[in-house]
């Protein structure tokens, strides 16, 4: 097949949801080395973006919405997964509470245990300033659409640090991919609270689970859990129950104590 011809193929399956290098391998019968040259030569023309392990549309790179929008957004559900995660949280923990607005709901619920709260999110600061809960802001440069810490500063305090417990967010979760984010440097402030967690656990509403909106990205290489709305798909769900290192936990947004907190679909075990 003649180079542009292949590139053009390339292209179509990227655009149709064939985001990964390995898949765009298998599909195509090419090297890796191969798919990624076009790649990078159909990026170089800004027809589609580069991803971790891949690519994505052009139109996948969303704008990103204000602290406002997410404060009153999926609150329901925000509030819902927040209990699942307040639950896998036991007394003595040390944990880290990433920034964004359900880790901020999942802060509201820590004066009822006994824990230490390491985190970048200044929402979360403020929500516990005044409770017992003992709370190490790990410093850094203000990013106010987000009004959480990050850069280099942030980056060496948490290499400083260990926790039993790294709660994370993200602007989505794709299998095999990781987290996507606006910034690199949300990206990977999120792959230092990665390396210096014992569990870790990824909290996003249904709609980002699957969802590539952004073309930063954090690998999750090793065990994690994905926690969830139970509004996401069986669709959406089977790429990460296929995968042994992920435990994926859905949450009935009806249940108005969250208990256990939910249904519980888990892979890898």
């Amino acid at each position: 097949m003649k180079v542009n011809n292949r590139r053009e193929a390339v292209l179509k399956a990227v655009l149709g949801g064939m985001n990964d290098v390995a898949t765009l391998c298998e599909h195509f019968g090419m090297s890796e080395a191969t798919v990624r040259r076009d790649l990078r030569a159909l990026a170089s023309t800004r027809r589609i973006v580069r991803t971790y392990g891949g690519a994505a549309a052009v139109g996948a790179h969303e704008p990103e919405a204000t602290l406002e929008e997410r404060r009153v957004s999926a609150r329901e559900q925000k509030d819902a997964i927040a209990r699942a995660a307040f639950a896998r949280i036991a007394d003595g923990d040390t944990i880290f509470l990433d920034g964004g607005t359900t880790t901020a709901a999942l802060a509201r619920l820590l004066p009822a245990k006994a824990v230490h709260v390491v985190t970048n999110n200044l929402i979360v600061v403020s929500a516990l300033a005044a409770t017992e809960v003992p709370v190490t802001l790990i410093g850094g440069d203000v990013r106010a659409s987000s009004m959480s810490t990050l850069g280099p500063l942030a980056q060496v305090v948490l290499s400083r640090i260990s926790v039993d417990k790294a709660f994370l967010g993200a602007d989505g979760v794709v299998a095999g991919n990781g987290l996507c984010e606006a910034s690199a440097e949300q990206a990977y402030l999120k792959e230092c609270a990665i390396r210096q967690a014992a569990e870790v656990f990824v909290l996003v509403t249904a709609d980002k689970v699957g969802h590539a909106s952004q073309q930063h990205w954090t690998p999750l290489e090793r065990p994690w859990h994905l926690l969830t709305d139970d509004a996401a798909t069986a669709e959406q769900l089977a790429p990460f129950l296929a995968r042994a290192e992920v435990s994926v936990q859905t949450v009935p947004v009806a249940d108005p104590k969250g208990q256990a907190a939910g249904v519980a679909a888990e892979a890898g075990k």
